[in-house]
Order: C-alpha cells, then sequence, then structure tokens
C-alpha cells in the first residue's frame, strides 16, 4: 500500500516545535513542506524565538521543502478569491493547492479548512 504524502502547513509545524505529542506522529510519515510554507514558519520562529532557533529549523526541514511553481500560485490565488468569505490567507491557499497538485493532504487545524477536501484536519 502506497502512503499518501502529508503536506504538512506551518500551523503544524508550530505544534510540532512545541512539542505537541498530537503532532508528533507526522514526523514519523512520508511529509513535504512547500517553500512558501518553509519561508512562513522561519518567519514565526524568528519573531517568537529569535534567529538561532529559526535558522536551526530551517536547516532540519529544507530537504523535505519543494518549490512551488507560477500554476500552483495561481491557482492558490484562484482558490483564495472564490473562498474569500473564509479569509484563508495566501499561505495556506498555496499550502491546500500544492498539496492536491503533489497527491497529498494538506494537514492544517486552521479551522477554515476543517471541512474542505484533501485535508487532514487536527486540532491543537
Amino acid at each position: 500500500m502506497v502512503e499518501i504524502k502529508k503536506c504538512i502547513d506551518t500551523y503544524a509545524l508550530v505544534e510540532i516545535y512545541l512539542g505537541n505529542e498530537k503532532f508528533a506522529e507526522y514526523l514519523n510519515v512520508d511529509f513535504i513542506i512547500n517553500d512558501l510554507t518553509l519561508a512562513e514558519f522561519y518567519g514565526v520562529l524568528l519573531k517568537e524565538y529569535g534567529l538561532e532557533e529559526a535558522e536551526l529549523w530551517l536547516k532540519k526541514l529544507e530537504g523535505y521543502s519543494i518549490q512551488v511553481d507560477k500554476e500552483t500560485l495561481i491557482e492558490a490565488i484562484k482558490f483564495r478569491y472564490e473562498n474569500k468569505k473564509q479569509n484563508i490567507s495566501f499561505f495556506d491557499s498555496v499550502g491546500d493547492i500544492f498539496s492536491v497538485k503533489n497527491g497529498g493532504y494538506f494537514v492544517t487545524g486552521d479551522k477554515e479548512f476543517e471541512n474542505l477536501p484533501n485535508v487532514e484536519f487536527k486540532k491543537k
């Protein structure tokens, strides 16, 4: 049986960083991170915990990071526009579209995604 990749978003990465046991399982599965999500996570760590932590986690995760192509970015803009009432961020829009295009599930706890297809929704 082929395991479907988990595309981890910033919400889940922060929970992993904080040691939340509910999210620790994602470190033991086949996961990917798009490079925009990795950059957003870096920014969160930089702001909250400083440059050393941001750099440390960048080094830990960069091997799992995949570049986002222009077509995915455009589709994400359309997705965000079509779902403007949910106030979905650009980063999350990219994450969702990216995961679908890469045959995976978007792992998040962001409430806007709770009932969307191809999403593995997990609360804190």
